[in-house]
């Protein structure tokens, strides 16, 4: 097939793209999964998890930050980059203390159906066992740090979404930490409600509304009935739906 001004290939098809949309964004609205977890439809792309590394020829580069081009040839659905994958999902396991059986979060976390997506059987490396700072001081909204990927949702929804820049990242590497932008440091002092974007964006169990636990029994969860994949293809037909 000859290729037009306004189309990618990715694993051997060719699917379009609007100018200025990203190889992400143009895969998932043609029905093409790229995994991800830092992704979410409607907020800028941060690039942070690296599950959506595609390579365009020898070039490795983040499906979600990168611009779709006409021409490229991008190779996403194969055994070397799911490899990696399922690696950087053990290592955000061990990271922190993802302890599934007891998490609220369990049946609706990503992180939990990415590993489920790639067929993770254990951990693989030693576990890290981290002591972060937990924040229960607001009425309504935990934040335990311990279980946060730094994938950045939360960071973007509150300043792009909310207009609060309630969040934010401190640190590097393994010091690298999520902070609230309030002079005590504590939630309890921010303008955050349970009803804004970034309280209930987070992907595994870092930010959880108080009260609401196991409201819905595990069995009846999402990644009970549906794969992980197909609530990533699903979010970006919700959200073109509503535009």
């Amino acid at each position: 097939m000859t290729m037009t001004t306004d189309t990618i290939r990715i694993d051997d098809r060719d699917i379009p793209f609007t100018p200025g949309q990203t190889i992400m964004d143009a895969a998932l609205a043609a029905g093409i999964y790229i995994p991800h977890l830092c992704h979410h439809p409607g907020l800028p792309p941060s690039g942070n998890c690296r599950l959506c590394m595609v390579k365009i020829g020898n070039r490795s580069t983040a499906a979600c930050i990168t611009t779709a081009t006409a021409g490229q040839q991008i190779r996403s659905d194969t055994p070397e980059l799911n490899a990696t994958r399922k690696t950087i999902t053990q290592m955000l396991f061990v990271e922190g203390n993802h302890i599934c059986p007891s998490c609220e979060k369990t049946g609706n976390c990503k992180l939990q159906a990415m590993a489920y997506h790639f067929g993770m059987l254990d951990d693989h490396f030693p576990q890290f066992y981290p002591r972060r700072e937990l924040d229960a001081s607001h009425p309504d909204i935990l934040l335990d740090r311990s279980r946060c990927i730094l994938c950045d949702l939360c960071v973007r929804a509150s300043r792009d979404v909310d207009k609060k820049n309630i969040f934010t990242t401190a640190g590097r590497g393994t010091q690298a930490h999520l902070i609230v932008n309030t002079p005590s440091g504590k939630l309890v002092d921010s303008p955050i409600a349970k009803t804004d974007l970034a309280a209930n964006i987070c992907p595994v169990g870092a930010i959880l509304i108080k009260e609401k636990g196991y409201e819905v029994p595990i069995g009846r969860r999402i990644y009970d009935w549906q794969t992980i994949r197909e609530t990533g293809l699903q979010e970006q037909v919700e959200l073109k739906n509503k535009d």
